[in-house]
């Protein structure tokens, strides 16, 4: 049943194709409400639904299903596991992720965007044993987003973060920064560092160099973006793979009315 709905997923997703702006470019019709890991300001708007695919190391796939509830209030719920793509049993995650965001301040001229929120959902890996994702949940999360007329848009953004993941003894407030910059109508350059002071004390997980991702979204129909990242450029992390690795994303918006 589980594969059957996610292969329905991604026919939904794969239709959006035929219909020829996501959220990548100067042409951007939607906002970025995560970077790569990051969650920023950015909301969905009432009214509209969006799914996003993960599709990441050791086979894993994450999908998530948000909805513009009210004006300023979106939610989410999201799912997945590792080796779900290749061979073997797919190793699902026990419990789904769920993510809810209010934003606090719209954006103006002289003030960024500001928005509270909460997310469950880590990637990567579940560690029974300390309870955390190899990539922690976001948890609660304070995040701002200011964008500025810069040879088409530049977008910049921070978060704060504490994280429910910490069972490791990493259990500390934690800060984000990142930045899109667009290029053209309907490509955007996006990276993020996470400083992962929840993540850094541990003999098992971070190294201590923090995160560094970097990636590139397309918007390539209508409400359809593709992106492709390069994550943790520093090595920071210690589980397998130990290296720089690579994902991608699949994201489609669609009006519910």
């Amino acid at each position: 049943m589980k594969k059957l709905l996610l292969f329905f997923n991604f026919l939904v997703i794969g239709a959006a194709l035929t219909f020829a702006q996501g959220t990548a470019g100067t042409n951007a019709k939607f906002e970025y409400r995560s970077l790569i890991d990051m969650p920023t300001a950015g909301i969905l708007q009432k009214g509209y639904v969006g799914v996003t695919s993960d599709v990441l190391p050791q086979g894993t796939l994450i999908e998530k299903l948000e909805v513009g509830v009210f004006d300023n209030i979106s939610f989410g719920i999201s799912y997945g596991g590792v080796d779900v793509i290749g061979a073997g049993s797919p190793n699902w995650y026990k419990l789904p992720g769920v993510n809810i965001r209010y934003r606090v301040i719209n954006e103006t001229v002289a003030f960024p965007a500001v928005t509270l929120g909460f997310d469950s959902q880590g990637k990567g890996e579940y560690f029974d044993s300390t309870s955390r994702y190899a990539v922690k949940s976001p948890g609660f999360f304070g995040a701002v987003s200011k964008n500025f007329e810069f040879m088409g848009y530049l977008s910049l953004h921070g978060t704060v973060n504490y994280s429910l993941e910490n069972k490791d003894g990493d259990d500390f407030l934690n800060l984000m920064i990142g930045a899109e910059k667009t290029i053209g109508t309907s490509v955007s350059l996006i990276g993020e560092y996470n400083f992962a002071f929840n993540d850094n004390s541990t003999r098992y997980y971070g190294s201590g160099n923090g995160y560094l991702n970097v990636g590139v979204r397309w918007a390539i129909g209508n409400g359809f973006t593709l992106g492709f990242d390069l994550r943790d450029l520093l090595d920071n992390k210690k589980w397998s793979p130990s290296s720089a690795d690579r994902a991608i994303r699949l994201e489609y918006i669609k009006s519910i009315f």
